[in-house]
Formats: structure tokens, sequence, C-alpha cells
């Protein structure tokens, strides 16, 4: 089922930290959602990039609680796929006009990634009312964000793209940021290894520097 776009910003500015996952393996979400629950984080990005993120994706839209949004939506094919499984949000690391009038269709908010002012400008001419930010750390990360925020003061951003715990409360202090996206949370060294303790310990972590 998906979202009114403001409930999915609402959301998204809530939660503050957006773990990114490439699962090779639907099995995991149950214990890895429940990991990152216990550690306080209730959001989560499955990425289209494995021939698992599809069945992953609708196993963890099942989960109570979990506010679960599908990445990597590079194609039509792929929107339509994340609304049939539930997904609230979509997420793209690039602008596809196709795509995101296939959401707006769909009734699935999408935030399109942007590396550039002409990106942003164009994203957000197409109706969308947050721009994922990628790669942010190569970018400029903080200063890129506060310089773009002070012209093109409607826009909301999720940076994503080198991000860490050590860094993240700098993205958080940029007022237009709702939240930063990563992979450090869930670590694909620590899916594959079945450490969901250390997942719950770095949700929790990433939390404590949101608060």
């Amino acid at each position: 089922m998906t979202a009114p776009e403001d409930e999915v910003l609402a959301r998204l500015r809530q939660e503050r930290v957006l773990p990114l996952v490439a699962l090779d393996d639907p099995v995991v979400v149950d214990e890895l959602c429940s990991a990152l629950m216990a550690g306080g984080v209730s959001c989560l990005e499955i990425t289209f990039r494995t021939e698992a993120a599809l069945p992953a994706l609708e196993r963890a839209c099942g989960i109570d609680g979990m506010f679960v949004g599908a990445g990597t939506v590079l194609t039509v094919e792929q929107a339509r796929s994340a609304a049939a499984a539930g997904a609230r949000f979509a997420v793209a690391p690039g602008t596809d006009d196709a795509v995101a009038a296939a959401c707006r269709e769909l009734g699935l908010p999408f935030l399109p990634g942007i590396a550039t002012p002409t990106e942003l400008g164009h994203a957000l001419r197409l109706g969308c009312l947050a721009v994922k930010v990628f790669p942010a750390s190569s970018l400029g990360g903080p200063a890129f964000l506060r310089a773009v925020s002070a012209t093109f003061p409607r826009a909301s951003f999720v940076p994503t793209g080198g991000i860490d715990q050590d860094s993240l409360a700098a993205y958080l202090a940029v007022p237009s940021v709702l939240a930063c996206g990563g992979s450090w949370i869930c670590d694909p060294e620590s899916i594959r290894a079945r450490d969901f303790p250390g997942i719950e310990r770095r949700a929790l972590a990433a939390r404590e520097t949101a608060a």
C-alpha cells in the first residue's frame, strides 16, 4: 500500500536515518527488521540490485511497524513491482521522467536522484518534493547541501553515498535534510554473517545521533 507524499516525507524526517540494503536472500528480512526496530529504526530501503530484491521487499512490507521503500528503481516495471509489493515510496540514483510519471500514476511517492543544481531544478519541475542526493560525500557533503538549499528553498534532501556514523550529525544539521541514507548500519558483511546484534548496535547509535 502506497502512502501520500506528505506522509512519507514526515516519516523520513521523524526517522532521520534510512538504512539501505541489497539482499541476496529474503529469508534474512525478519531478523534484519527485528534488529533495526530493536535499535529504534523502523524505516528501510531495499534496493533493486539483486534477484532477491522483490521477494525481500514483499516480505519486509508485511512486517508490522516497518516503513519500507524500494531503492534503485530504474524502470517503469520496477516501479510497478515496488507498488504491487507494498512499498511506501521509491528512490532512484538519478532522475528518469518515465519512472517519475509511472510513480505519479501509481500514487507511489518518488525521490529521484540528483547531483547538480540543474538536475534538482528538473526534479522539482516534475513535481518531486524531495530528492536523493547521490553521491553526497563526493559532491561536497553538508556544504553542498547548504549551498543548493539557499537557491532551492522548497527542496528537501535525502543524501546518500559515503555517509557513516562519524559524518551523520553534520548532514542532519542541515535544515533541508529529511534523513540520511546509507549502508553502514546494515553493511553487507554483517548481513552475510547474520550479525544482527551488530546491526542493532549501529541502529541505536544512529538514532542517538539523530535525536
